[in-house]
């Protein structure tokens, strides 16, 4: 039983030092940027040392891509759980607000998702499991889609759920580099329900002009 227990504190210590380490991690890549950030900073950050942090992770590329991950799993819960609501059917417009009223627009976190798209690009490994992740947010958004059939007809230009869903995951991917520069998250906000609404309704009508 003594074993036991002790086994349980190592876990518990372990899941803190991971998570102090994914929390610190994301502070100083949002600060500088991947690529000009050392395992040291990391470590100075969140208060452990290089022993912590290979206890934890192999590579500094490893505790990136634990992050993203982190991160990505949010958007698709947030994502997910806007969409469950309103019974077996799905209400387009009314879904549309509910995503993009809680949906995370985070600048911090645009930068370092920004870094990892560009380390991905240059790194083919790393770039088909990046692809994975917006396969599963894509499917995850497809398969509420498919329920609007019952309640509002999708566009047909879209093609099918599979199309809407890649229309959805393009328009967020549009709207958060503007707020990149900009750095207004209420207007992102707007521009994208309008984008949502008009690509996912026919009837959306004429968009309402965002200043």
């Amino acid at each position: 039983m003594a074993a036991e227990g002790t086994a349980k504190r190592v876990t518990r210590r372990r899941v803190h030092t991971r998570a102090r380490l994914l929390e610190a991690a994301f502070g100083v890549f949002a600060a500088k940027g991947f690529g000009r950030v050392s395992i040291e900073e990391v470590c100075e950050a969140a208060g452990f040392s290089r022993g912590a942090f290979y206890s934890n992770f192999a590579t500094l590329d490893e505790l990136f891509f634990a992050l993203y991950q982190e991160r990505a799993d949010l958007i698709a819960r947030q994502v997910t759980q806007a969409l469950a609501g309103g019974g077996p059917d799905l209400d387009v417009p009314a879904s549309v607000d509910r995503v993009t009223e809680v949906l995370l627009l985070d600048v911090d976190w645009l930068l370092v998702k920004t870094d990892f798209l560009v380390h991905a690009a240059r790194d083919p490994e790393v770039a088909r499991t990046l692809l994975d992740h917006r396969a599963r947010l894509r499917g995850a958004i497809a398969d509420r889609l498919s329920r609007a059939k019952g309640h509002t007809e999708l566009p047909a230009v879209l093609g099918d759920v599979d199309g809407a869903a890649q229309a959805v995951v393009a328009a967020y991917d549009g709207v958060t580099t503007q707020l990149l520069l900009d750095r207004d998250v209420e207007t992102a906000r707007a521009w994208l329900r309008q984008l949502l609404t008009a690509l996912l309704t026919d009837a959306g009508g004429a968009p309402e002009r965002v200043v």
